[in-house]
């Protein structure tokens, strides 16, 4: 009785100095309970509704909601008599708990209990804080007081669940289940619902990883307070007790290859997917707004471009298991330097423009740009759009160029373009086998480099291909374009080549199929848009040009072991910097780029001098492919109709004697 009496008079003594603050503490309750939505986790799916990877922001909040429903008895009970055992029959605040749990720390000499209901905790989690101030604890009861008229029970502990900290980033029961034990919230037994209860009151003082002893103490706590309301028997925490800890924590899978990070970017930066106008309401969306993700990404394809590029890099001296070789180069100070080279790879199909396969470099975890997103020179991988120029112009594949050395002026004042030549007058067909670089170089001046330019971006090439004009007039366009003077992407160049698998429809690439929120409604919906950008006979001549490549051409590596016709063109740039092979079927359209990382590095340095498109991408493409389609019937290109007979092509004005004293470029 006396200690009785002593706090009461305390607890007056502490109150009555307060009063004014309780008072003011307690203004317009309705208007003050305001719970905002739980941030949650969102997640990116495969093609096939495979799990690829989290999105979690910078705050590193992994959260995934789940219905009350979903919680089993095991973990609802826990929680309920480690927080709050009279949850269902208070009304927000219970003074009876805070005497219980003073008693009871009392007698065991640490705290067991808090005196907060899970009401007052929803409370202080959402809205006042935890600052350690009478006020906020007078406003937090107010509210929760607030919160059990507004909620029903079940809301409100399905609120609490859903929100309360585990620890190593895990926010509510389902994170938490995953992150200690691999598994779904709904399989959780006794021994594993009570470790949950357990982290409740301090994350980080009873982590099982870090602090067993303290863990297993803890969770005793959990099994004697489950035993004392008759939840469980003394018998059965006995077998319970011999339950191991977890040793190691299952951190959900962010995003950690180059196709997820190329999506998450395009959510962040397109804003015509829905998530928000601004940039930072879309970064909201993304890593809060628990939205399910569905890729085009497609991840067998992706491993079977991996292990190809891998196998042609283990041919290149010094080749590593990771698709690297090492590159050696003089810098621009005389410095003898390193960097290392590798293949990018992009697949697309080319009927609804999904983009199946980005291989963007060795390795995201080492290596995080994206190289088939970068820019470079194509070499004569450009020729093709030279060819479809042509074609849409009203030549024929039988028509006639020379491919003796050439010359051009370039205009008032400037150098004439010159480049060695081989072979004399052959067919277009015959030229493209050779990629013989003068017939090209005056087949894009007999066509006219600015139509070569319009087919380019018409099969959605987006870099850009000629200079503007500092004058006004026309942009310029240098001679050298038919060779791959100018960068472009892997990406466009594998978009722009499945134009010709597809009979000259384009369907513009795309990397997304659906978005929902975390209740299921769609919030994106792919639509497909095909579009006649050249016309369908100009793609089939384009198509047997370039099949015959694959059969008789530059392109003979790519050949496919199963025989279905492949079509595709090299490309080799000046001291082999870059080197290509862009090929297509009917079902699939790659481009595979090969070179040096952080700038324009000859692969002299990398022991295979003389290295071209033809030995090392087609190689990386035909092995690739093959695996891609194997099992699959083959499908043929429609054939090209029966065009007139073949002509000689004229020289062009621009055209001049060729002298050996002329600079030279020998991009091809």
């Amino acid at each position: 009785m006396a200690t009785l009496s002593g706090v009461m008079v305390f607890s007056l003594v502490l109150i009555a100095p307060q009063a004014g603050k309780l008072v003011s503490a307690h203004r317009s309750d309705h208007e003050q309970l305001d719970l905002k939505p739980l941030t949650e986790r969102s997640l990116m799916f495969d093609r096939n509704g495979g799990f690829v990877a989290s999105l979690i922001g910078s705050g590193n909040i992994n959260r995934a909601q789940v219905p009350l429903k979903q919680v089993p008895r095991t973990v609802r009970a826990s929680i309920l008599a480690a927080e709050d055992n009279d949850f269902y029959r208070h009304t927000g605040v219970n003074a009876r708990s805070i005497g219980r749990a003073i008693d009871a720390n009392l007698a065991s000499g640490q705290v067991e209990q808090g005196g907060s209901t899970i009401s007052q905790q929803v409370i202080k989690d959402s809205q006042v804080g935890n600052k350690q101030d009478f006020k906020r604890k007078i406003r937090e009861a107010l509210l929760a007081l607030e919160l059990e008229k507004e909620l029903s029970k079940n809301q409100i502990l399905s609120r609490y669940v859903n929100s309360v900290y585990f620890g190593n980033g895990a926010y509510g029961v389902q994170a938490a289940a995953q992150v200690y034990f691999n598994k779904d919230v709904s399989t959780l037994n006794w021994a594993e619902g009570a470790l949950l209860a357990a982290l409740i009151r301090s994350p980080s003082q009873y982590d099982p990883i870090k602090n067993p002893e303290l863990a297993r103490e803890r969770r005793n706590i959990v099994f004697r307070r489950l035993r004392e309301t008759g939840r469980l028997t003394a018998d059965q925490i006995k077998v319970l007790q011999t339950q191991a800890l977890p040793t190691k924590v299952f951190l959900p899978t962010q995003v950690n290859d180059y196709f997820p990070e190329a999506v998450k970017q395009e959510l962040l930066d397109n804003p015509g997917y829905g998530l928000g106008a601004s940039k930072a309401a879309r970064a909201n969306a993304v890593f809060g707004g628990g939205l399910r993700i569905y890729t085009t990404f497609d991840p067998v394809a992706q491993q079977k471009a991996i292990v190809a590029r891998n196998e042609t890099v283990a041919g290149i001296p010094g080749g590593r298991p990771d698709g690297t070789f090492p590159v050696s180069f003089t810098d621009e100070n005389g410095q003898r330097q390193s960097t290392f080279g590798t293949q990018a790879i992009v697949s697309i199909q080319p009927n609804n423009g999904a983009v199946r396969v980005m291989v963007g470099g060795p390795g995201f975890e080492t290596y995080k740009y994206n190289l088939a997103l970068s820019e470079r020179q194509p070499g004569s991988s450009m020729k093709s759009f030279v060819l479809a120029a042509l074609f849409e112009n009203g030549f024929v594949a039988e028509d006639r160029v020379s491919g003796a050395a050439c010359a051009f002026n370039q205009g008032k004042g400037a150098k004439p373009y010159a480049v060695s030549g081989k072979g004399g007058v052959r067919t277009i067909t015959d030229q493209t086998e050779a990629s013989n670089n003068c017939a090209f170089l005056r087949l894009g001046q007999a066509v006219g480099l600015s139509k070569v330019v319009d087919v380019a971006k018409r099969l959605g090439i987006t870099s850009p291909l000629e200079t503007p004009s500092a004058t006004g007039g026309l942009p310029f366009i240098p001679t050298s374009l038919p060779l791959g003077s100018r960068g472009t992407r892997p990406f466009d160049m594998a978009a722009a080549y499945s134009v010709f698998a597809n009979d000259g429809v384009r369907n513009t690439p795309y990397l997304i199929e659906r978005i929902e929120d975390a209740k299921g409604r769609v919030l994106y919906q792919h639509q497909s848009a095909p579009q006649r950008v050249i016309s369908s006979e100009t793609a089939r001549l384009v198509n047997q040009v370039l099949v015959a490549n694959v059969e008789g051409g530059t392109g003979t590596k790519a050949k496919l072991a199963s025989g279905q016709p492949a079509a595709g063109k090299t490309g080799t740039t000046n001291r082999s910097t870059d080197v290509w092979f862009v090929g297509y079927t009917p079902q699939m359209s790659t481009a595979i780029w090969m070179g040096a990382v952080g700038g324009a590095r000859s692969l002299d340095g990398a022991g295979i001098a003389g290295a071209t498109g033809g030995k090392f991408p087609a190689s990386t493409w035909g092995s690739y492919t093959t695996q891609l389609l194997a099992g699959q019937p083959n499908v043929g290109f429609i054939p090209a109709a029966k065009t007139r007979p073949g002509r000689s092509i004229e020289r062009t004005t621009n055209e001049i004697p060729y002298r050996s004293s002329y600079k030279e470029d020998d991009n091809g």
